[in-house]
């Protein structure tokens, strides 16, 4: 069985991890596990998860095993001589088979073949995790703790062996974190005797969330080296705005465009990768708080599963948050920046606007006048229009008064054109 590990996701849906009591198994030693965890490769919070149901449903019925209850996210059945324990999350499914007994060769997989590989081809999704798990008993009053040691040295790859004790050294418990050649992480349990079978499934479901939501956490690792990339160019394309903010302020306008495209693409960025890297944040506080309820303790000098932790995953986790941090500063600046520029260009145009008002108002000044100049000319036009409506009124008139046509048009020249001027001056003064 190969299978490929998920390296991208649109990134758009809430993360909701569900939050309901999952009863841990009753386990007896000696036994062992298998886990697989499949995932679609994209928009998986949004999936059809009757197809999730669908399969689980298709692996029942090759063993005549009972159908889950409708809308159920978990379920419990007999396999042949194993149980089967199926959980639906938020992204993925999960499905744990516990048998009796162990394989006379560690790891060897036989736990994997009640996973038919045709019903694994069909799976609604790809695997991310696929764990082997062993567990024994030994007594450790009597039981040589060095030698215990090096079995589990030739079990697991030396230089990145973990083992401690868990639990109030009720237990030993040991991984390399490697995968092996079919494509299964392994881990082992090694339990004092007399330990209870509800503590034994503690301590299996513990280790199996471990690893299970480590490798969900990972999948924003890639995500954020990408985004990283991204955001170096973007980096560089911020500073080169600021340059043209301090050294050319002539073309404002044109890099304030520039601006608002970045912020754009920063925003648009800044959508795409928040459903990862909440979900990243979220997946690594459940693997700390895992490996916090194992209660570990040193073993023969071995290094702690915490210590493998803080050496080789926790760099990870601090890349997708320092990416995170990155990004969501970058937007800041950028808002600054668009801020800034946005109040010189608001600064420019109010002192152009001030001077087109000082210019409106001198063309204003002179257009007063040139209407005073035009009501003097009208004065004078309306006058001669008087005069000469007068000029046919009074004509049979003159002879009458003893005077000429000219000289009574003479006479009347000052008063009309008085009269006018009077009239004009109190229209104004009713209008103002």
């Amino acid at each position: 069985m190969t299978e490929k590990p998920i390296a991208d996701h649109p990134l758009r849906y809430p993360l909701n991890i569900e939050l309901h009591a999952r009863p841990f198994p009753e386990l007896s030693a000696p036994c062992r596990a298998a886990h697989l965890v499949i995932k679609q490769p994209s928009a998986a919070a949004k999936r059809d998860r009757l197809l999730d149901r669908a399969h689980l449903i298709a692996l029942l019925d090759r063993f005549g095993a009972p159908h889950p209850p409708p809308q159920a996210t978990q379920h419990s059945a007999r396999l042949g001589r194993s149980h089967l324990k199926w959980e639906m999350h938020s992204e993925f499914v999960s499905y744990t088979l516990y048998a009796d007994g162990v394989e006379d060769r560690p790891f060897d997989g036989k736990a994997f073949e009640l996973f038919p590989k045709d019903w694994l081809s069909e799976a609604p999704g790809v695997v991310i995790s696929s764990v082997l798990l062993r567990m024994e008993t030994a007594d450790f009053a009597t039981e040589s703790m060095p030698e215990l040691s090096k079995k589990l040295a030739k079990w697991f790859v030396a230089e990145s062996l973990t083992a401690s004790y868990v639990v109030d050294r009720e237990a030993v418990v040991a991984t390399d974190f490697r995968i092996d050649e079919a494509g299964h992480v392994r881990f082992a349990i090694i339990a004092n005797k007399g330990v209870s079978q509800r503590r034994l499934g503690r301590i299996a479901q513990r280790l199996l969330e471990t690893e299970t939501y480590m490798n969900a956490s990972l999948l924003g690792f890639p995500v954020a080296r990408r985004v990283a990339s991204e955001v170096d160019d973007m980096e560089v394309e911020l500073t080169a705005v600021y340059d043209h903010i301090v050294a050319d302020k002539s073309k404002d306008s044109a890099t304030l465009e520039a601006l608002l495209e970045l912020a754009g693409r920063i925003e648009k960025l800044a959508s795409r990768a928040a459903f990862r890297f909440g979900a990243t944040q979220a997946y690594a506080k459940i693997v700390e708080q895992r490996i916090v309820l194992l209660r570990e303790a040193r073993f023969e000098g071995r290094q702690l599963m915490s210590e493998f932790m803080m050496r080789r995953y926790e760099p990870a986790m601090r890349t997708v948050l320092s990416t995170k941090d990155r990004l969501h500063d970058l937007s800041a600046r950028t808002e600054r920046a668009a801020n800034l520029l946005r109040t010189r260009v608001d600064v420019e145009n109010a002192a152009q606007n001030k001077q087109v008002m000082v210019r409106m108002d001198q063309r204003a000044g002179l257009q007063l006048r040139l209407q005073e100049t035009v009501e003097g000319l009208s004065v004078v036009a309306i006058s001669y229009y008087a005069i000469s409506l007068l000029n046919y009124l009074l004509t049979p008139v003159a002879p009458l008064l003893g005077l000429e046509k000219y000289q009574l048009l003479a006479l009347l020249v000052l008063p009309v054109v008085a009269l006018v001027w009077w009239m004009g001056k109190r229209l104004r003064s009713r209008l103002k």
